[in-house]
């Protein structure tokens, strides 16, 4: 690695801004797996408690590309929960979240391959796949329940 890319601000930018990102949405699926279950929606709330968990695994991988980096993990400020209500108005709140996301990783790795960062264009670029499935599991979840 390069001194270049660790001290490269609009990596560091975009880095930051996923971590923050991903914590917010590990807080937004496990406060919807709470109210799911407080509604006695068992299948919903394991569901979004599950994708709390997957988004946490995003969390881990991106603290340690940071700190491989040498950049200190800071998720700044995380956006406040919208848990909704009602399971379609959740699924419509996190096919938002899921959305924003795509966006931002498409554009960090764009960014990385252009400053030839390979191993953080992997990083983002797996990421993408992956809020890409949530996104799909989401639409077709309100496909289910008759959501445009």
């Amino acid at each position: 690695m390069s001194a270049a890319v660790a001290a490269d601000p609009r990596l560091r930018g975009h880095l930051l801004r996923a971590l923050a990102h991903e914590m917010g949405a590990v807080q937004q699926y496990l406060a919807q797996a709470t109210v799911a279950g407080m509604w006695e929606l068992d299948d919903y709330s394991q569901r979004f408690r599950r994708d709390g968990v997957d988004e946490l695994s995003h969390v881990e991988r991106l603290i340690k590309r940071m700190l491989q980096l040498g950049i200190t993990p800071n998720a700044g400020s995380i956006a406040p929960v919208r848990p909704g209500r009602s399971v379609e108005e959740m699924l419509l709140i996190d096919r938002d979240l899921e959305i924003e996301a795509i966006h931002a990783y498409d554009d960090a790795a764009r960014y990385c391959a252009r400053v030839g960062d390979r191993t953080t264009e992997g990083l983002f670029a797996g990421l993408l796949r992956e809020e890409l499935e949530h996104l799909g599991s989401i639409e077709e979840s309100l496909d289910g329940i008759g959501a445009s």
